[in-house]
């Protein structure tokens, strides 16, 4: 007698249960996360490479990790190196501008950096040409801060050679780099004397940036490791919401308790 008004008690308790989890599941619980991945204190940077002829040549990685024991071009090393640096930047807006003969966007600025990733993946030398844009590829990468809201624009030329192609001279570009307050950093890849040094010291000077050289792989990974060092700033769009709906999770436990209250019927 006891034992089946315990039962009786735990039956109603079931069924107040049964009818509270279906009350929080038609008002279907939801928790909004409010975020922007482009709010965030970064800035837009658009990563220019030099995809010439010259960036074939191999003997650039000094046995350096990054090679793995593989005799890589200085393309593909340096290819391995802005990767390491697009994973470093997690509150920038990046974009990378391609250039040989003329220059290209081969991705627009974004926060997504698998796809920044799979895009550098895709690159090869010579893509562009084997010649050296050098003003196409500023004036390029001028074009690929169009919509951009950043306060600060930076651009991180990267080039082993001399300018000799393109219907942009790099005195033209600058020019409108400067109108447009965006900084470029310059990077002399190789042995001294390979890449126009006296060009691109002055390309970083006017524009407020600065000028860098490397003739080894570790060299270029600390050049890339200090402008990761760089001032941040606000960049301004609009805001996204992720939603994550929990209703489910009531509807089941009613559903539990209701086999529960059925096995127990089944067996009296």
């Amino acid at each position: 007698m006891q034992a089946k008004k315990s039962f009786k008690r735990l039956e109603w308790i079931v069924k107040i249960l049964i009818f509270v989890l279906l009350c929080i599941a038609l008002s279907s619980p939801i928790i909004i996360d409010r975020f922007d991945p482009q709010n965030r204190d970064g800035k837009d940077i658009v990563l220019s490479i030099d995809a010439s002829g010259s960036m074939n040549s191999s003997g650039f990685d000094s046995a350096n990790e990054l090679s793995d024991g593989e005799r890589l071009s200085r393309f593909e090393l340096s290819k391995r190196v802005l990767q390491e640096f697009i994973n470093a930047r997690l509150e920038d807006n990046i974009g990378i501008v391609v250039f040989g003969d003329f220059a290209f966007i081969a991705s627009p600025i974004t926060y997504e950096k698998e796809i920044l990733s799979q895009m550098l993946a895709y690159l090869t030398q010579g893509m562009a040409g084997q010649n050296t844009a050098i003003g196409e590829s500023i004036a390029m990468s001028v074009r690929a801060f169009k919509h951009s809201k950043a306060k600060t624009k930076i651009i991180i030329l990267l080039t082993d050679g001399e300018h000799n192609s393109g219907a942009i001279s790099p005195k033209e570009a600058l020019e409108e780099v400067k109108t447009q307050g965006i900084k470029i950093y310059t990077i002399a890849m190789g042995n001294k004397g390979e890449a126009d040094e006296a060009l691109l010291e002055k390309i970083a000077q006017e524009s407020g940036g600065e000028f860098f050289r490397a003739s080894n792989a570790g060299e270029l990974q600390e050049i890339y490791a200090q402008i990761d060092t760089l001032e941040s700033s606000k960049i301004k769009s609009r805001q996204h919401k992720a939603k994550e709906y929990y209703y489910h999770l009531f509807l089941f436990g009613a559903l539990a308790l209701l086999v529960f209250l059925f096995l127990r019927e089944m067996r009296r």
